[in-house]
């Protein structure tokens, strides 16, 4: 009992959809009302007299769509505000902590917005480019008012064409230095920036709702040097290596006479074989530096120099999510520790206002590719990270539409189409239930719950046998790849969607639902095989293609494919190698909860090796190779392929909960042929540290388990052993 008093378990956390209006005394200060123009940039400045610094002092705000603050000549926030659309009609609002940063007597405020003023996959564009700001506290009233002064800031421009592709909301960004307004932001400053406002009462304002940001702030790692930088042949072009692929601000310093236009992209910018974004930027006389606030990534940053400007320094600024990695995998072959390291990349690299596909083309949203990601997450990074995929879950719900269906990505503002079996995914085992189940928080169950269930069993029908009928929903979608065999992936991601809403269902106390779902499942169970299984593999009737390893593995991973049919499934899955990375996740784990970790740990390494061999990488492909070996857009850094990162953690360590939060767990590690085998996880209880070593027939274990909590150490050839809290090391035979 007090093992389970100990444990840390998050009941409680904001709701997007319950959360209550916030007063708000400030007003909207805008230059338009619904009608600002696309990549437009406004600056805003208040000098503000206080006699007294509370130790705490917390500021409100909100803009569409980003911005960057100063108080008193420092920077606070570099790059606030979140893409919008909570919901249909809602903006997010960050809470920024600025008392350190404020003095006794006079202080300067200042806020750089940036409008995108285009919708994307993940964003929903309001129409108005504006700025709200709240903080107060007793004797102090820091509010958007009449008293600010701003104005549309001309140097920043479009670019010509190539404009980025119509997925990204963002535009590529042209500074004209011979505009600027050399120390707005700054204390002291005289100029005149006085424009005239628009005041809007918050109540009368497109951007709707305001709804507090639930992840934190980016983390800024500063202007960094780069690894090494190159020239091009003809010295036009300076090719600066960043130490792996990540989310980049570009910085210059030039001597050049004005009017002089220098070009920065990274080696991304046809990332997914569009137009992503770049920058420009255009001298004025003289000496100078800028670095151009909209991120790019890649693995390089290219320069491209006009003759006559004089290169005096260049450096980058990496931001991200504010979140940390965990030691990672290692184990005695090299080939598995770099696939872990980069599939960890590859999730770092597609986290930022949500989790993406990727951080070029698209920056989207997809569930499918979310549900991979969440997954990983508990395996890779600190607890801090968890919040993204709950930001996740309540805009997948938030956007259900009228007819009670899902779709991704969310936010939309051009896009509303459902995928109808990664919906499934989402809402089921490894989506909704993996991320309440590995974080213990289950806030989000109630607040969700009734939209789950209307998709589950309003839009999806089954028929007389109880097994789900197929649906093409708006793109019938299964995998990248051929042979996929949708009616046996239908009912596989059916049966586990409704696994997770039978588990809600009993901790929302619904017993009537609890009860229908588990006759549902039942029904499922009854009959799968009976449609199905041929007596030597899966497969629908009527499906023509060569069988689906991916529909194999689904089976198993659902629980539907009893164990007598596991070596028959085996061989298919030793001929068949249809699924993308994608997919390959599920064959992958299916293989270990088939106890074949030899062959498990031989195909994972068959997959990845021609993609782990092009060294200048660090990240993971959307397919299997690039060019023409890839699938759908061909990134080079897709979320989605970091499922090994999972199955070597928590299968060859075998490391899993047993109760939410990792309160209790399991400890089973399924070694295969290697010799040595680590992982390190920050559950939200505390770090979990596992070693496992063998020799011959000997197998040791050595696990670190946090205060209240325990954990069953389960040899393969042995009885579990019950460990508590601190160091063990347990031997045992494999």
């Amino acid at each position: 009992m007090l093992k389970k008093i100990l444990c840390f378990v998050l009941l409680f956390s904001s709701s997007l959809l319950s959360q209550a209006e916030i007063d708000q005394k400030g007003k909207w200060l805008s230059f338009e009302h619904t009608q600002s123009e696309p990549n437009s940039w406004y600056i805003y400045r208040k000098d503000v007299n206080l006699s007294n610094i509370p130790k705490s002092l917390i500021a409100r705000i909100a803009v569409d769509s980003k911005y960057w603050l100063w108080i008193n000549d420092e920077l606070v926030v570099f790059e606030g505000g979140l893409k919008r659309g909570p919901a249909r009609n809602a903006t997010y609002y960050d809470e920024v902590e600025i008392a350190p940063y404020l003095t006794a007597g006079e202080n300067t405020i200042a806020v750089l917005v940036w409008h995108f003023g285009r919708n994307g996959f993940s964003h929903v564009n309001s129409g108005m480019a504006g700025l709200w700001f709240e903080t107060i506290a007793p004797g102090i009233e820091i509010v958007s008012d009449g008293s600010w002064q701003g104005m549309v800031y001309s140097a920043y421009q479009d670019t010509d064409a190539p404009h980025p592709n119509y997925r990204l909301p963002e535009s590529n960004i042209r500074f004209d230095a011979r505009k600027e307004l050399i120390g707005w932001n700054m204390k002291g400053f005289t100029g005149n920036i006085r424009g005239s406002f628009i005041f809007n009462d918050p109540a009368d304002v497109p951007v709707g709702k305001l709804v507090k940001r639930p992840i934190p702030l980016w983390k800024d790692y500063g202007l960094k040097n780069y690894v090494n930088i190159r020239k091009s042949a003809n010295g036009d072009t300076l090719f600066c290596r960043l130490p792996y692929n990540c989310h980049v601000t570009p910085y210059l310093k030039v001597r050049a006479s004005e009017g002089v236009m220098i070009g920065m992209q990274t080696d991304n910018y046809l990332g997914g074989s569009t137009p992503n974004v770049r920058a420009e930027y255009i001298t004025r006389e003289g000496e100078q530096s800028y670095e151009s606030l909209g991120w790019m990534n890649g693995h390089e940053v290219w320069y491209v120099i006009p003759d006559g400007v004089e290169v005096l320094e260049v450096k980058y600024r990496e931001t991200g999510y504010d979140t940390e990695f965990v030691e990672p995998f290692r184990c005695d072959v090299s080939f598995y520790n770099e696939l872990w390291k980069r599939s960890a990349r590859t999730l770092y690299v597609t986290m930022r206002d949500t989790y993406m596909d990727c951080p070029d083309r698209e920056r989207s949203q997809w569930w499918g590719d979310e549900v991979n990601e969440l997954g990983e997450a508990f395996y890779a990074l600190t607890p801090s990270s968890y919040q993204l995929a709950l930001k996740g879950i309540y805009e997948l719900m938030n956007w259900q539409r009228t007819d009670g269906v899902i779709f991704s990505p969310t936010p939309a503002g051009n896009w509303n189409r459902e995928l109808p079996l990664q919906m499934l995914a989402s809402v089921g085992w490894y989506g909704f239930y993996t991320q309440y189940y590995y974080s213990a928080d289950s806030s989000f169950v109630p607040v969700i719950y009734d939209g789950l269930h209307r998709y589950l069993h309003e839009v999806w029908q089954v028929d007389k046998s109880g097994l789900v009928i197929e649906r093409a929903g708006d793109w019938t979608w299964g995998d990248w790849g051929e042979n996929i065999d949708m009616g046996v992936l239908t009912n596989c991601w059916y049966y586990l969607a409704l696994k997770a809403e039978h588990a809600f269902a009993i901790q929302l106390g619904k017993t009537s639902d609890a009860e229908e779902i588990r006759l549902m499942m039942t029904s499922i169970e009854l009959c799968f095989n009976t449609k199905f299984w041929t007596g030597t593999a899966y497969r629908s009737p009527g499906y023509k293609g060569e069988t689906d390893d991916r529909a194999q593995a689904m089976a198993v991973v659902s629980g539907l494919a009893g164990k007598d049919k596991y070596p028959a499934l085996l061989k298919v899955l030793k001929k068949e190698y249809h699924a993308s990375p994608y997919m390959e996740k599920y064959v992958l784990e299916a293989l270990f909860m088939m106890n074949e970790p030899v062959f498990g740990l031989e195909r994972m390494k068959k997959r990845y090796e021609k993609m782990l061999s092009y060294k200048e990488y660090t990240t993971l492909f959307e397919g299997w190779g690039i060019g023409d070996e890839g699938f759908g857009g061909g990134t080079i850094n897709h979320a989605w392929s970091g499922g090994p990162l999972t199955i070597l953690s928590q299968k060859v360590c075998g490391v899993e909960p047993t109760s939410p939060g990792f309160c209790t767990f399991r400890v089973a590690p399924q070694m295969g042929s290697l010799k040595e085998a680590s992982t390190t996880l920050a559950s939200v209880n505390g770090e979990i540290k596992v070693s496992v070593v063998q020799k011959g027939r000997k197998m040791t274990i050595e696990v670190s388990v946090p205060e209240g909590t325990s954990a069953e150490v389960v040899f393969p050839n042995g009885k579990p052993v019950m460990v508590t809290s601190g160091q063990h090391m347990l031997e045992g035979s494999n």
